[in-house]
């Protein structure tokens, strides 16, 4: 039984899944209880529709499973909090960057624990969530709860969340920096700010819905569009040099990743 859900925390990546779950019908309101000192517009929407803002110690041991959505520097306090009044074959979700499933167990007093790195996007369905568990009731509940919003990937090895933080949690912040650094070369190339917006926006989210649909490999879709000698060869030998793309995003993975494992110490 996956329901009722606790929500530990219902910031940013809290309040998508509750805005995923609503619009995908995944969940009854009601089966929804909300654990936030200053609930923002997701839970409070969420609220609206039928879901517990207010849910007593008695609605909280009735919790089949517990979403751990807190800030990862808060995880000890919410665990330290809940863990003594939740029911003892309570799961726990955990959404914390970098925090082990193993200190998670022992904080929660030895319960089944998944960990899970979605993207914000589950808040229209269309998020990637990569999943790690060692205990199959566990990594069930996960998919379960990630299915209706988006791509599950599941993960054999729990280094590999690191990884997984680095190339997909953090990643939408990366693309959308690309995009931000597209519209300003633009607007020093002679555009308004107005037309380079509209056509960086428009021109990467249709390139990603034709990587999305067609079934090609990146790569392909780049040579299909870059003609010899063209002006898209001459960006692309600026974008993939040796100081280029390729060797910022190493850089750029690298760093998430070390920032995870100090987050996980």
């Amino acid at each position: 039984m996956i329901t009722p859900i606790l929500m530990l925390g219902a910031g940013r990546m809290g309040g998508a899944m509750l805005e995923g779950w609503l619009a995908a019908g995944a969940f009854p309101a009601s089966e929804l209880m909300i654990r936030d000192p200053a609930p923002g517009p997701a839970a409070l929407a969420a609220g609206q529709a039928g879901a517990n803002l207010h849910p007593t110690d008695a609605d909280i041991s009735a919790a089949r499973t517990v979403v751990l959505a807190v800030k990862p520097q808060l995880w000890r306090d919410a665990a330290a909090e809940m863990s003594a009044g939740l029911a003892a074959d309570a799961v726990v979700v955990s959404i914390a960057a970098g925090v082990k499933a193993a200190d998670i167990a022992s904080a929660f007093a030895g319960r089944r624990v998944a960990r899970v790195m979605p993207t914000t996007a589950v808040a229209i369905g269309q998020g990637t969530a990569s999943i790690y568990a060692d205990d199959a009731v566990a990594r069930d509940r996960a998919l379960a709860l990630f299915q209706p919003l988006g791509v599950v990937v599941p993960l054999a090895d729990e280094n590999g969340m690191h990884a997984a933080t680095a190339v997909s949690g953090s990643a939408p912040a990366y693309l959308y920096a690309f995009i931000e650094s597209l519209e300003a070369a633009g607007i020093t190339a002679g555009l308004s700010p107005e037309d380079a917006g509209r056509l960086a926006r428009s021109t990467v989210t249709g390139a990603a819905a034709l990587l999305a649909t067609s079934g090609e490999e990146p790569n392909e879709l780049r040579r299909q569009v870059t003609s010899p000698g063209g002006t898209t060869e001459a960006a692309l030998n600026v974008l993939l040099g040796a100081k280029g793309l390729q060797v910022l995003m190493r850089e750029a993975v690298g760093a998430a990743v070390r920032r995870s494992k100090e987050l996980g110490a």
